[in-house]
C-alpha cells in the first residue's frame, strides 16, 4: 500500500479487492454477470435494510443524487433541502437546476438541523413535495438525525430523500425502520472498493411519486434500471464491470463481518482520534456527541498553519483533507472509512504530534 488516506473517501483498496480488479471482465449480458447482479442487489437490501430493490449505477454518487431528484418530482415541485455543509448544497443546486422550488434551510458551519426548524417550515408549507438530507456530511463531521424526519414524513405523501453516500455502513441506518423513501450510496467509501458506483433504493411511496414525475431523465432514469432488472437482470446500459465484480465480494465480506461489528469498530477509531487530538490542544468542531459521525473527525486550531501541516503528512505517507469556508484554514478532517487499525491511528498521531511541535 502507498499512502494511507485518512480522507472521507475514497478509502485504500484491500488487496483481496485489487485482485478482483487486477482480472479480466465478464460479458454483462451473461449467466455469471447476472448471478452476481443479483446477489449484490439482495446483499444491499440487508446494508440498507430495505424490502426494495436496490439499483446499481454506473456513477459517482452524485449522479444517484441526481437520480433522486429527476426520478420522483415533477417541476415546479416544492422540496425543502436541509443544508448544514457542502453535499446539502449539492442538492439544493440539483434541484434548482432541474426547476424545482427549493427552501434552503441552511445552517452554520458545525451545527446539525434544529428539529423545530423543519416542523416550522412544514407548517407553513403544506405543498412540499419532499424533504432532501445528507445523512453523514463529510464537509463537516456531522451525522444529521434522519429519524425523527421520517417521523415527520411518515403517513403524509413528503418524501424523505437521503444521501448516506458517506454514512452508510460506518453509522446506523435503517432504511425501512426509519420511514425512508430515498436513500443513495456510493462504492469508494466503506464498501472499500474505488470510485464509480452509486445505489439508490426507493420506497413503494416513492415509487408512486416516480409515475408521476416529469422532469427529464434518460441515464439516470430508475424505471429503466427496474425494467431490465425485473425482466433479466442486467443493467440498462452497460456497466463498470470490473467494479461490480469487486463490489460483490465487498458486499459478501460485509454481511459476513456484521454491519454492527463495523459501526462499533469505528466508533471506537472516531473516539481514539477525538481524545488525542484533545490532547495536542486541538478542538471538535461538532459540539454535540450524538451529532458526529463515525465516518471522519473534524478538528481545528487556532495559531498554526494546518495547510502546511497537512502537506508534512502527505509526505510522510498520511493523506488527511482540509476545510472549507470559514475554517479552510485552521480545519483537519481525519477520515476512518477505510480498512484502518488502532495500532495505525497511533502511528499517525506520532508523526502529526511531530509536526505540530514544529509550529508551536
Amino acid at each position: 500500500m502507498g499512502k494511507l488516506l485518512l480522507t472521507p473517501g475514497p478509502t485504500n483498496v484491500p488487496e483481496r479487492y485489487l485482485e478482483i480488479l487486477g482480472k479480466d471482465i465478464v460479458h454483462h449480458r451473461t449467466p455469471t454477470f447476472r448471478k452476481m447482479l443479483r446477489e449484490s442487489s439482495e446483499n444491499l437490501k440487508k446494508v440498507f435494510k430495505s424490502k426494495n430493490d436496490v439499483s446499481v449505477l454506473s456513477a459517482s454518487g452524485t449522479g444517484a443524487m441526481e437520480a433522486a431528484v429527476v426520478n420522483f418530482f415533477s417541476k415546479g415541485e416544492k422540496i425543502l433541502v436541509i443544508n448544514a455543509g457542502y453535499f446539502g448544497e449539492r442538492f439544493k443546486k440539483i434541484g434548482e437546476i432541474y426547476g424545482l422550488n427549493v427552501i434552503n434551510l441552511e445552517y452554520d458551519f458545525g451545527d446539525s438541523y434544529k428539529l423545530e426548524d423543519v416542523k416550522k417550515i412544514l407548517s407553513e408549507n403544506v405543498d412540499i413535495k419532499g424533504i432532501l438530507v445528507t445523512h453523514s456530511e463529510t464537509s463537516v463531521g456531522i451525522l444529521n438525525d434522519v429519524k425523527s424526519l421520517g417521523e415527520l414524513t411518515k403517513g403524509t405523501e413528503i418524501l424523505l430523500v437521503v444521501d448516506t453516500i458517506s454514512g452508510l455502513v460506518a453509522n446506523e441506518f435503517d432504511f425501512d425502520g426509519w420511514n425512508i423513501d430515498v436513500a443513495i450510496a456510493g462504492s469508494q467509501k466503506a464498501f472499500l472498493i474505488p470510485p464509480g458506483l452509486s445505489f439508490i433504493t426507493a420506497s413503494e411511496k416513492a415509487r408512486k411519486a416516480m409515475e408521476k414525475s416529469d422532469l427529464p431523465k434518460y441515464y439516470f432514469s430508475i424505471k429503466q434500471y427496474d425494467k431490465y432488472f425485473y425482466e433479466i437482470p442486467e443493467t440498462p446500459y452497460t456497466p463498470a464491470i470490473g467494479l461490480i465484480l469487486a463490489l460483490h465480494q465487498s458486499l459478501q465480506d460485509l454481511i459476513k463481518k456484521g454491519i454492527d461489528t463495523v459501526i462499533k469498530e469505528k466508533y471506537e477509531l472516531r473516539k481514539l482520534i477525538e481524545e488525542k487530538s484533545q490532547k495536542l490542544g486541538f478542538n471538535l468542531l461538532v459540539k454535540e456527541e450524538s451529532n458526529r459521525t463515525n465516518t471522519l473527525v473534524s478538528i481545528y486550531k487556532e495559531g498554526i498553519s494546518i495547510k502546511g501541516i497537512i502537506s508534512a503528512l502527505e509526505e510522510k505517507g498520511y493523506t488527511v483533507t482540509g476545510g472549507k469556508g470559514t475554517y479552510a484554514e485552521s480545519l483537519m478532517r481525519i477520515g476512518i472509512l477505510g480498512e484502518i487499525t488502532k495500532s495505525q491511528i497511533e502511528d499517525f498521531f506520532v508523526i502529526f504530534e511531530e509536526e505540530l511541535k514544529k509550529q508551536l
